[in-house]
């Protein structure tokens, strides 16, 4: 059976899978392309973040991807001008809430970048007047849940916006958001 492999950019409101059991009321990542049967999304994102996710009809994929040898690069809004000392703290791993206990992140990449002048989303982050915001690249080898959202509100720094750029050798690039694109193979990451 030859597998089909696809890169999307997931729009901020969708759910990163195929089928909703319950009463629908959700928008599913199914909505946006004629996947195949049997296609799934290899990690998450939330229904609040955006970005690069791979889908793929082969279920041994996603251990190798999913892997800790796979760096994942995500650009997070914050709220307030992020300090060098809190990129810092990031770096050298923090303190987040993970199944009921505490964890310390692994160390990771981090700094702070410009504004990457990403299309708006559809919905608004909220008003200028509620202060500044600035943007912080983050560079993962592990993925747990909310974990971007979770270590830049331990730094005092919020996450308003998540968008993950990168995973492995696969970059989000010109996809536009909602956007499919089909790929020869998921081994290149």
């Amino acid at each position: 059976m030859s597998h089909r492999h696809f890169l999307i950019h997931k729009p901020y409101g969708y759910l990163s899978q195929f089928i909703y059991e319950l009463k629908r009321t959700k928008k599913l990542l199914g909505e946006l392309y004629d996947f195949p049967v049997g296609t799934m999304a290899i990690g998450r994102l939330d229904e609040d973040s955006e970005g690069l996710l791979i889908l793929t009809t082969d279920g041994m994929m996603s251990e190798v991807v999913r892997s800790k040898k796979v760096e994942k690069e995500y650009y997070a809004q914050v709220d307030g001008i992020i300090t060098q000392q809190a990129v810092d703290q990031l770096q050298n791993g923090v303190l987040i809430g993970f199944k009921g206990t505490k964890y310390k992140t692994i160390k990771c990449q981090a700094k702070l970048i410009d504004d990457p002048n990403f299309p708006l989303r559809s919905q608004k982050i909220r008003d200028e007047r509620h202060g500044p915001t600035s943007w912080v690249s983050i560079k993962l080898t592990e993925g747990k849940f909310r974990q971007v959202r979770k270590m830049t509100s331990a730094v005092g720094f919020p996450t308003l916006r998540l968008v993950r750029v990168r995973i492995g050798n696969f970059h989000l690039a010109n996809l536009q958001s909602g956007e499919v694109m089909e790929i020869e193979s998921v081994l290149g990451v």
